[in-house]
């Protein structure tokens, strides 16, 4: 380990004239060095600490590392616009930093959330200096990826973050009054109504998101991937089974991994957005869930910005944590398994007693009904899971007992079940209304009654009142339920704040919406013809 130079701060100016301000760790040792850069919106000097080592730590490693703040945040100059600026003062900010005194020339970059989208579209107009980017728990195309899952509004993800962007705007353009209403909404939510955004910050990109409810061409021209088709780079690809942007990070390793004539690794810990530790929600995955990604990255820049033969590359390139064994399982590639079905059946009272919905492997002949019945009023909440703040595995047997919850349960496994992959989850069924939506939500059952989550997904249905059948995609996992715990399949018609509630008529995205909505009833059918099922990776 090298000693690091105190930091110093240094200006770029962008192509049209606009200062953008970093932070530069440096080793101090005589020669050149690589540079890894992070460019990020929050402030530099927090420089993603809240899941990476230090900068100090990187530098010591024998990198120059540049955080920089984005246009308008922090102390640097122009306006933030989301998204809009990153592909030329990315392009600008790898030029800039390959040419730092003690460059070697060679730039890679890293960081998470807003810090892997900046990578991405730095990458798109290929800068010649930029080797390999580490992206990290990122939308790839940002309708599907990242603002809407199963055509559902992402509610409290996308409001909080929203609200946070805006109270700092307000805070740079010293408006007091602005900045104390949007901080306070900040620490209530999910509470808050949306529509302060509306009154205290008019232009933010929430409207935007809300307005483009479909993915149409505002989203294929802001989406990385309209950009990043003939780019190729080596890249780590870092996501978390319980991140709200895990689909992001499997779009784009599987698009990478079929074109790319670079390396692909990927690695998929226990974690949440942030932090990503050891416990997530209620339980404790044990010593080896704690982030290796800071030991990672260096050796991945060691192989690619210094030319050293980590043996990183003879190393299988998937590398996915088991919850339940608690161990790292490694891949030559991203499972793509056989799936078995567990089919739905039920005596009718699947909303009332725990045993009468059950999962089989054999489709029951008879054909059964349960009815779910929706009050927008008193919508079930989302507890855990991979879409609310407050992610990762919760004990919610609690829910489960609403009324307005089906559940279906399995017998006990006579072995350990381990699963690797994609979940998917059809039901039959008829509702009352035009538009409403389904929510699945996978648990293992222990034998004292505790119920844990370990997958859900969700998806609005419109127009659709007819017998149909919907498929629910789950966020793809790795686990292993042991034996004596069964499988559970819940399903609601809400799961709020994590989504936009739906009133009958369409999402609830305002308080004006809520007083139109309708009760929802919907007929589950089970058995027979109807093959309701879940398709679990074999």
């Amino acid at each position: 380990m090298l000693k690091v130079l105190p930091k110093e701060t240094a200006s770029m100016q962008t192509r049209d004239g606009v200062y953008l301000d970093a932070d530069i760790y440096r080793p101090d040792a005589d020669g050149e060095f690589p540079v890894v850069l992070m460019r990020q919106p929050y402030g530099r000097a927090i420089a993603s600490t809240v899941v990476y080592a230090h900068p100090n730590w990187y530098a010591a490693h024998g990198y120059i590392v540049v955080i920089q703040d984005v246009r308008g945040r922090g102390t640097s100059e122009g306006e933030f616009q989301l998204f809009i600026n990153e592909i030329t003062d990315g392009e600008d900010a790898v030029n800039w930093a390959a040419n730092l005194p003690s460059s070697n020339g060679k730039v890679g970059m890293y960081g998470f959330s807003y810090q892997g989208m900046t990578q991405l579209y730095a990458a798109a107009n290929k800068p010649s200096p930029l080797i390999t980017i580490c992206p990290a728990m990122i939308g790839y195309d940002l309708y599907t990826d990242w603002a809407y899952e199963g055509g559902a509004f992402c509610l409290q993800t996308n409001l909080a973050w929203a609200i946070q962007l805006a109270t700092e705007t307000t805070r740079l353009q010293e408006d007091k009054t602005a900045y104390q209403a949007l901080f306070a909404a900040s620490r209530n939510l999910p509470l808050t109504n949306p529509e302060i955004l509306q009154q205290l910050a008019p232009n933010s990109f929430y409207h935007d998101w809300v307005a483009h409810s479909q993915p149409d061409t505002y989203w294929e021209k802001l989406s990385p991937k309209h950009h990043l088709q003939t780019v190729d780079l080596p890249m780590f690809h870092i996501g978390g089974w319980f991140d709200t942007y895990l689909r992001g990070t499997l779009h784009l390793y599987k698009d990478m991994a079929v074109r790319s004539n670079k390396p692909q690794h990927l690695l998929v810990g226990p974690w949440a957005h942030l932090p990503w530790g050891r416990k997530v929600g209620e339980i404790d995955f044990g010593a080896k869930a704690a982030s290796p990604v800071d030991k990672m990255q260096i050796r991945w820049f060691d192989q690619f910005l210094k030319n050293i033969d980590t043996g990183l590359l003879q190393e299988s390139p998937v590398c996915l944590f088991e919850m339940g064994s608690n161990l790292w399982r490694t891949f030559p590639n991203l499972p793509t398994p056989i799936h078995k079905s567990y089919f739905l059946s039920t005596t009718g009272l699947a909303s009332i007693r725990e045993d009468s919905g059950t999962l089989t492997t054999e489709n029951l002949e008879l054909s059964t009904h349960d009815y779910l019945v929706h009050d927008p009023w008193r919508p079930v909440p989302a507890v855990g899971g991979h879409a609310i703040i407050g992610a990762g595995v919760f004990e919610r047997s609690h829910i489960d007992c609403r009324s307005d919850v089906l559940t279906y349960t399995s017998e006990p496994l006579t072995e350990d079940l381990h699963l690797a992959g994609d979940v998917i989850v059809e039901i039959s069924c008829t509702a009352d209304q035009l538009s409403y939506d389904l929510c699945a939500v996978l648990s293992q059952v222990h034998p004292d009654g505790r119920v844990y989550n370990f997958t859900q997904g969700y998806v609005h249905c419109k127009d659709v009142a007819i017998n149909v059948s919907i498929k629910i995609q789950l966020q793809p996992t790795c686990v292993r339920i042991a034996k004596g715990n069964a499988l559970r399949l819940s399903l609601s018609a809400a799961c709020f704040p994590a989504y936009v509630m739906n009133s009958g008529n369409g999402a609830v995205m305002s308080s004006d919406n809520l007083r139109d909505a309708q009760i929802i009833t919907l007929t589950v059918n089970c058995g027979g013809e109807a093959n309701s099922h879940v398709l679990l990776p074999a």
